[in-house]
């Protein structure tokens, strides 16, 4: 565990160099400055570092006001992505929630950090993204301890959040989640971009305020691992701030 927490601090600093040198709308997201006609981020809510579980799928909500949404990404990141996706946020002045892939973290780096580097919260999502009800405890473990040693390896500390592949909670993991700490975050609504579904960037749109006008805001679930996500995402930030729809940015205390 050393020699992975002595590895976040020269990755870190990899990912700052690429925020430098990225272009200048990741330079306005990180100088704070928000032109008038941006989506923007209107609070931060803090959350504390234990086990707890937020989404109404399967847990209580967050403390949101109608009207309040918690943009929030799984499955990356991916170097064929995630540039697109920050560019889009940054953008916007919006500040998201990640939750990365041990896989992805281990092939890619750099990449975790860079998120960061960008005002982003992150959390886990497993190692390997199995359907974990399909797996014995005992895999279901090795797969959260390899998860959560990527995370460590990529941000220097255990991760504050866990969300579970396709949201398929286990008696298993949850245990083991309560033992280390970590707040399960589930989901309100989503856009359903995955495949069979239609991906193109009107339907999306249109699926995210449908959604959202049905529930009235809350956590929403996105995967910025996937290409018609990224293409689709400025649209879906300009339809958030044209329905009036308010970004709040959760985050967990240090």
């Amino acid at each position: 565990m050393t020699s992975l927490r002595r590895r976040a601090p020269l990755v870190l600093a990899l990912a700052l160099t690429a925020l430098a040198s990225h272009g200048p709308a990741a330079a306005q997201g990180a100088a704070g400055a928000c032109p008038s006609d941006r989506l923007g981020t209107s609070r931060t809510l803090t959350l504390k570092r234990e086990y707890a579980g937020y989404g109404t799928v399967g847990h209580a909500p967050l403390p949101l006001a109608k009207g309040e949404v918690v943009l929030t990404f799984d499955d990356g990141p991916r170097p064929e992505t995630v540039n697109r996706v920050l560019d889009a946020l940054a953008d916007q002045c919006v500040r998201a929630t990640f939750f990365m892939v041990g896989q992805n973290l281990v092939a890619h780096p750099e990449l975790g950090p860079l998120v960061a580097s960008r005002g982003h919260a992150t959390g886990s999502h497993s190692f390997s993204h199995p359907q974990l009800g399909q797996m014995t405890p005992e895999a279901q473990l090795k797969d959260l301890e390899q998860g959560i040693q990527a995370y460590v390896a990529a941000f220097g500390s255990t991760p504050p959040a866990y969300r579970f592949p396709f949201l398929g909670e286990t008696p298993t993991v949850l245990d083991a989640l309560k033992a280390k700490h970590i707040t399960v975050m589930s989901v309100d609504t989503g856009i359903d971009d995955w495949a069979p579904n239609d991906q193109r960037t009107d339907v999306m749109v249109r699926r995210l305020l449908d959604n959202l006008k049905a529930k009235g805001g809350g956590i929403i679930l996105m995967h910025d691992a996937n290409e018609p996500t990224a293409v689709a995402l400025p649209a879906m930030l300009r339809a958030l701030r044209d329905n009036g729809y308010k970004v709040v940015h959760v985050r967990w205390e240090q």
